[in-house]
């Protein structure tokens, strides 16, 4: 019974979800989506990755009224990235589907824009707590149809301060409704909002399991004598990794490691929640191009990063919960690749490995730091650069048009330019450091779409 057709979902559904190849649920599927689709509040504990979206998304969709053309759905996210995610799934879930609108509505992008789109209605808005907060503060927003209510990533949401926002969104949603509520991890404050959000909730929990066999798990010993910072630049220079995710407890932690690698000669960016969504952006998209190899995140920062290729992933402390050890290990070592997992502990910290051997039933392998002798010292070096075109999907800027304008003349490969990543008024391009210059003045003197755009090196 783990097949899609055999839940009461509509014809149009059913034939979609075979075109896109979506036969069997995964885990939080089959045992959510039941549930939810006979009207009951469900709480869906599952790590990032597990099918939840598609999960509520087909609830949403399968109870929709089409013909009302008023909002029917608010789903909220904790950041823009997982909103845009979330927005995207449903759309390719609906396309059976005829007419159905979804609308995003979040930070970090003019709001002027968003109250005209409001203005032409919609069925289902996905958006960040503070946009949405904002939009109904200024009466632009009615959800007084509402008739289901999706809180995604909810503990992320509590971490990044979003209670008053989500506070004010619950005094102007109706009390009848159907509440859905998604979390990785179930802290006291996601049991206490659920109290106050949900009636007699359905509670599903899966647990989190890693693909042990594709993952080394290392522990190295740090002492008095041995500072974390100088451990990690050991490990680096050791191990070589393309790609390397380091997760601190606390953002300023991420700071302190970031600076300290980057004096090391390092290229790395920290990942925090005192950034803005711009620069947040341009991080994610350096790292996920190539263009720096070591991003230091906090746990809330790095939920719903959308890499699947991470050679490595280090604890700079060993994590709080045993729930999150499992999600940060499992950003490495996916899709049958093979990953390492290295954490730096204390004899402080002893306890919690103890607690972590015994709740993941295995015994990590314990190793004492590489010696200067026993490594290659030379420093490695990010392979890709990025460039900024000031011109984006408002200025109808396609990376078609970028690969054509690099490649023109034949001086640069396609194979010298890797990811481009086009927004609405920007554009990254990661090409080949050493052909980073060549690649600037192509488009510096060139013209994309009839135009001369700005565009520069991003560095630092």
């Amino acid at each position: 019974m783990s097949n899609f057709s055999s839940l009461k979902l509509s014809k149009p559904l059913l034939e979609n979800l075979n075109s896109l190849g979506y036969l069997s649920m995964t885990d939080i599927q089959a045992q959510s989506l039941p549930q939810i689709l006979l009207g009951k509040d469900v709480i869906g504990q599952a790590k990032t990755g597990s099918g939840k979206t598609a999960a509520f998304g087909l609830g949403i969709l399968n109870k929709l009224k089409v013909k009302q053309f008023r909002i029917q759905t608010l789903v909220l996210c904790p950041t823009r990235e997982l909103a845009d995610q979330v927005a995207k799934e449903i759309r390719r879930l609906a396309r059976t589907v005829h007419n159905i609108k979804v609308l995003t509505l979040c930070g970090g992008s003019a709001i002027g824009p968003q109250i005209g789109s409001l203005e032409h209605g919609a069925h289902i808005i996905v958006g960040t707590p503070g946009r949405i907060e904002d939009h109904l503060r200024r009466g632009k927003l009615k959800l007084e149809h509402l008739e289901t209510f999706v809180l995604d990533e909810a503990d992320r949401m509590l971490d990044m301060g979003f209670q008053s926002s989500l506070d004010a969104i619950l005094d102007k949603i109706p009390k009848q409704r159907q509440t859905l509520l998604f979390s990785a991890t179930f802290p006291a404050q996601i049991k206490l909002l659920s109290e106050k959000l949900m009636q007699h909730p359905v509670m599903v929990h899966i647990k989190q399991e890693m693909e042990k066999s594709n993952i080394e798990q290392v522990l190295y010993k740090v002492d008095a004598d041995t500072s974390r910072i100088g451990a990690l630049h050991r490990l680096l220079l050791h191990y070589r990794p393309l790609s390397t995710l380091i997760f601190c407890n606390t953002k300023v932690e991420t700071k302190e490691v970031a600076d300290g690698l980057c004096e090391l000669g390092f290229s790395c960016l920290a990942l925090h929640g005192d950034l803005d969504q711009n620069k947040r952006d341009q991080t994610l998209v350096r790292f996920s191009n190539n263009s720096i190899s070591v991003l230091v995140a906090t746990d809330v920062a790095a939920r719903g990063l959308d890499i699947d290729a991470l050679d490595a992933v280090f604890n700079y402390h060993v994590a709080r919960e045993m729930e999150v050890h499992i999600h940060r290990i499992g950003r490495t070592g996916r899709a049958g690749r093979t990953g390492i997992a290295c954490s730096l502990y204390s004899d402080k910290e002893n306890y919690k490995i103890g607690k972590l051997e015994e709740y993941l039933q295995l015994e990590f392998t314990r190793r004492a730091l590489p010696l200067p002798g026993q490594f290659d010292q030379k420093m490695f070096t990010a392979p890709m650069a990025t460039l900024q075109i000031d011109g984006g999907r408002k200025q109808k800027v396609r990376p078609g048009d970028i690969l054509g304008a690099l490649t023109a003349d034949k001086t640069i490969k396609g194979t010298e330019v890797g990811k481009i990543s086009t927004f609405d008024n920007w554009t990254y391009i990661a090409v080949r450091s050493d052909i980073a210059n060549q690649a600037l003045k192509l488009i510096e003197n060139g013209k994309l779409k009839g135009r001369s755009f700005r565009v520069r090196r991003i560095r630092g």
